[in-house]
């Protein structure tokens, strides 16, 4: 069994690589429109480094090649988050929410303007996942999954309302979507969220305390890390705590004049 001493190097590695990574995501996406094809050129890149990441250790189940895995799985998300950010790839429907939208027509039109980026996400896990079936080291794959399931999640909270909602990560090109946001309030969904979130870092965290191998227990505590820092996201809604805050590095410079 591996000692819990050795896990705290992937929890170190995941909360950098998440402090880091959106902060440097939330920089690209704050600088003039003229900019962003150039950010798109630098998400490709990402893209296809993760993607040789992940083909190159796919059979791999040293220590080193899950951590690469995990790196490989974050880097096409983050290709996938710049194109949503820079509105390269959102929906159908780029206008505020109706007036006096109600029910399914509000839900649809929500739908619509997140529909392609969500099925590019929906296609881009099918795919990792699907590949994983026949690999030995299947850690950005599922990786790419949770964040995907996180995604999800946080967005169907914001849409049905939570008591706080930090928009300033949200690009001024994108701010026809906080019209979508429901009334700031606590609703039932975002404690049980938050509790299956937590739930599956008790499970990965399990995997990991209880691993036979060494690139077992990383695996499971890269993957305990991150439904902890989504759980603590999902908590960050509900109490009056501005999480932008911790990426006001990445802001200050920001640039996203609508007229630019």
């Amino acid at each position: 069994m591996v000692g819990f001493a050795d896990l705290g190097l992937p929890f170190a590695v995941v909360i950098a690589l998440w402090f880091v990574s959106t902060g440097l995501v939330a920089m690209l996406n704050h600088r003039f429109r003229q900019s962003f094809g150039r950010a798109l050129v630098i998400a490709g890149v990402c893209a296809i480094g993760g993607l040789t990441l992940v083909a190159f250790t796919s059979n791999i189940t040293s220590i080193w090649a899950v951590y690469a895995s995990f790196v490989g799985g974050l880097m096409i998300w983050s290709w996938h988050e710049i194109s949503f950010l820079t509105g390269a790839v959102a929906g159908s429907h780029r206008e505020p929410c109706p007036a006096n939208a109600q029910g399914w027509e509000r839900f649809s039109a929500a739908t619509m303007a997140l529909i392609h980026h969500e099925v590019a996400l929906a296609m881009t896990a099918g795919l990792l996942l699907s590949l994983a079936a026949f690999t030995g080291n299947p850690t950005a794959a599922y990786t790419f999954a949770l964040l995907l399931i996180f995604r999800l999640s946080s967005k169907l909270n914001i849409y049905w309302g939570v008591p706080n909602m930090s928009d300033e990560l949200l690009p001024v090109h994108l701010a026809y979507l906080k019209s979508y946001f429901g009334p700031k309030r606590l609703r039932p969904v975002l404690p049980l969220s938050i509790a299956a979130i937590g739930g599956l870092a008790v499970y990965f965290g399990l995997q990991a305390a209880n691993a036979q191998t060494a690139p077992a227990a990383v695996q499971g505590a890269l993957l305990c890390c991150l439904c902890s820092l989504a759980a603590l996201e999902h908590i960050f809604l509900a109490i009056p705590f501005r999480d932008s805050a911790l990426w006001q590095w990445a802001l200050d410079g920001r640039m996203d004049q609508t007229d630019k």
